[in-house]
């Protein structure tokens, strides 16, 4: 009797506490998903963008930087992950850098912009710190510098398809649509490349790029 009795009381019930009999369970709230430049290392990226700088306008404003005594033309600024949106993960993590930093003097002279470079750009990349700089050097020593750009002796002005074009005609392997050419007061400051997480070139998708007709190069 007692069991009959229980399904009738919370019929009664029901009422007084405020419920519908029979209404639909509530939906669950939709997830959030993390903005991607909040994503914890290694879960998630779309491409790197191979930062070459271009040393002279770089060591006119630093002169006693390490890198400037080899007045180098292009340096490797970074490996930097990136997202198709134009969005980029910075600082995922606080791990600790490469345990030997000057076996990566070749591409970073100055261990406080490896350092810098690890925890803004490689702590994202789900990689170890020694696997994410012999990634960036790999990518970089890939590049093949432009003779024209490499040899100057004194102050160029190109416009920025033609720097591309002298990047193409050296790396006929890579197609134009996977460079940008960065500027900065009509000065040259960078030339970067698309690269998918395996390293082959891929079209740039939203990436900021020089709008100016003509760009000025100092000589290294």
């Amino acid at each position: 009797m007692k069991q009959c009795l229980l399904p009738i009381l919370l019929v009664l019930l029901l009422p007084l506490a405020g419920c519908k009999p029979g209404a639909p369970a509530a939906t669950p709230a939709a997830s959030t998903t993390r903005p991607a430049d909040t994503l914890p290392s290694g879960s998630g990226f779309d491409f790197y963008l191979l930062n070459l700088s271009w040393s002279p306008e770089f060591c006119y404003s630093h002169p006693n930087a390490n890198e400037c005594a080899a007045h180098a033309s292009f340096v490797l600024h970074g490996l930097w992950p990136q997202n198709n949106n134009g969005s980029y993960p910075e600082n995922c993590s606080s791990a600790p850098g490469p345990a030997n930093p000057s076996q990566y003097s070749d591409i970073y002279p100055d261990a406080g912009l490896l350092q810098h470079e690890w925890h803004t750009h490689g702590t994202c990349s789900g990689l170890s710190p020694d696997r994410f700089f012999s990634t960036a050097r790999s990518a970089y020593k890939a590049v093949s510098i432009p003779p024209a750009l490499s040899g100057l002796s004194s102050q160029s002005s190109m416009s920025p398809d033609q720097i591309v074009s002298l990047f193409t005609s050296s790396n006929p392997t890579i197609p134009q649509s996977s460079f940008v050419v960065s500027c900065g007061n009509n000065y040259l400051t960078a030339v970067e490349l698309c690269l998918d997480k395996r390293l082959h070139p891929i079209a740039c998708p939203a990436i900021r790029s020089c709008r100016a007709k003509v760009v000025r190069i100092p000589p290294p």
